[in-house]
């Protein structure tokens, strides 16, 4: 069995132990600092590990190559410096159909590559109000966040944002739920603060980590107010049905690139995912 082989397998094997187990915490809270209005956070990396949210050991540097492959046409799309850039390109939406997909992974190796670009920085928003992984994991539960600023026009984006102590990493917590949270996202304050978003730092990529698009009707309005999508589908797993419905729902005119994960296969490109533009979602074998 390859070493890669043997990495996969363990991971595997630490995501059933994760489905039995609570989740352990990815973060400190400490006092606020200067920049973003919210208290900083300090990642823990062995906690990022500990959850499945970094490759193990010695495959985390080439996973770190398929998230450089993932990120380029999204910065690309959002590029001030290009002619004709995309209409709220610097918002991006991480969905998928079904929960269980691999969007949390996605959404936090995604924005830790984004990061390490010298003429970027990220924020991390949890837009799943009903179950905010992240948020949970980064301890801040207690911390105003994304529902709060859609609720309340006295509040500010960069008020709420916690940075952390990762340069260039930065996060919004989903906030206090709210049972109106699709009407919320549908609203005009939220059509007014995404053309906040992107004009205000055209060096600043904001990436929303989204409740599934067949589950729920948030995660549909949200979608219609960015500038493009990232769809997350788990390899030998999501019926191609379910892939296609979710796809149906979204505005094609939008940007829309989908990310096979979990795949498996000898060669890394085979087993850390696929990525490629809408017409590229390969079959499922349930189909």
């Amino acid at each position: 069995m390859s070493k890669i082989q043997d990495a996969l397998k363990e991971m595997q094997a630490n995501s059933k132990r994760r489905a039995t187990a609570p989740p352990q915490r990815l973060a400190t809270v400490v006092p606020r600092a200067q920049g973003y209005g919210g208290h900083r956070i300090v990642v823990d990396p062995g906690q990022l590990r500990a959850n499945g949210l970094l490759a193990p050991g010695a495959d985390e540097r080439r996973l770190a190559e398929q998230y450089r492959a993932i990120k380029r046409p999204l910065l690309g799309n959002a590029d001030p410096s290009r002619h004709s850039v995309l209409p709220l390109g610097n918002l991006v939406m991480v969905a998928s159909a079904l929960s269980g997909e691999g969007k949390t992974f996605t959404c936090v190796n995604l924005c830790l590559s984004i990061a390490r670009e010298r003429d970027w920085n990220v924020v991390l928003v949890d837009a799943d109000s009903s179950k905010p992984h992240l948020t949970r994991l980064f301890s801040a539960e207690r911390e105003a966040g994304f529902m709060d600023l859609l609720r309340d026009p006295g509040l500010s984006f960069d008020d709420l944002v916690m940075p952390t102590d990762i340069p260039a990493l930065s996060l919004l917590p989903a906030g206090a739920h709210d049972v109106d949270a699709s009407e919320l996202l549908a609203s005009r304050r939220m059509k007014e603060l995404c053309l906040e978003l992107s004009s205000a730092d055209v060096g600043r990529m904001i990436v929303f980590d989204s409740s599934p698009l067949l589950l729920t009707t948030e995660a549909i309005t949200l979608a219609s107010q960015v500038g493009q999508v990232l769809m997350v589908v788990r390899a030998d797993n999501t019926p191609q049905q379910s892939v296609l419905a979710a796809l149906e729902k979204l505005d094609p005119e939008k940007a829309i690139n989908c990310v096979l994960n979990q795949t498996s296969g000898a060669d890394l490109s085979e087993s850390y995912g696929y990525y490629g533009d809408y017409g590229d979602v390969p079959p499922s074998p349930e189909s």
